[in-house]
């Protein structure tokens, strides 16, 4: 089972920590496990945005922000560096607009996000690990992180990028209506 990858997964030789923040390749499960980590970072953050905009009364807004967020995730998933750099460049812009420590946290997190995928894009695999690690359908969290992506992505991807372009459109103009608005 060890030779065919299907056994569990290779212990880390990096604590949790650096692998959110300095994450490296060595083998197909990194890259694997980075997807799966900027997946679930994305998807939480889509949660955040969705909650902190309800409650400060922009719930339309919010739904908006988690669809961006978390199909950005999806993408994250694939491998995508336009998904991550949007998801990242939307929270920082955000966080920029709004700022917290919270959101200074996420937005480091973020960042660390992209950097991973853009590593995670250009990895050359050796040949026999080329296809990767086997992604797996047995639980729901196997089908939500391994299957859904997969099957999403393609026929998502297209219309995310003219989503998530008219999305930073409208933040950038709100943002300059905001700060160019006259001081009573």
């Amino acid at each position: 089972m060890q030779t065919l990858d299907l056994s569990s997964p290779t212990p880390q030789s990096e604590n949790r920590l650096k692998r959110l923040f300095w994450p490296s390749i060595r083998t197909a499960n990194d890259v694997d496990d980075l997807g799966m980590q900027g997946y679930w970072v994305c998807a939480a953050i889509s949660i955040f945005a969705l909650v902190s905009s309800s409650l400060t009364g922009h719930p339309i807004a919010g739904v908006f922000a988690m669809l961006l967020y978390y199909v950005g995730g999806v993408g994250v998933r694939e491998r995508s560096r336009y998904a991550a750099a949007v998801v990242f460049g939307a929270f920082a812009l955000d966080t920029l607009a709004q700022p917290g420590i919270l959101k200074v946290f996420l937005s480091a997190l973020l960042l660390s996000n992209l950097r991973a995928t853009w590593i995670a894009w250009n990895w050359k695999s050796t040949a026999e690990a080329a296809a990767g690690p086997m992604r797996f359908s047995e639980t729901w969290t196997d089908k939500f992180v391994d299957q859904l992506p997969i099957w999403l992505w393609p026929k998502i991807r297209i219309p995310y990028y003219i989503f998530s372009a008219c999305f930073l459109v409208l933040f950038l103009v709100g943002l300059a209506v905001i700060l160019l608005r006259p001081h009573s």
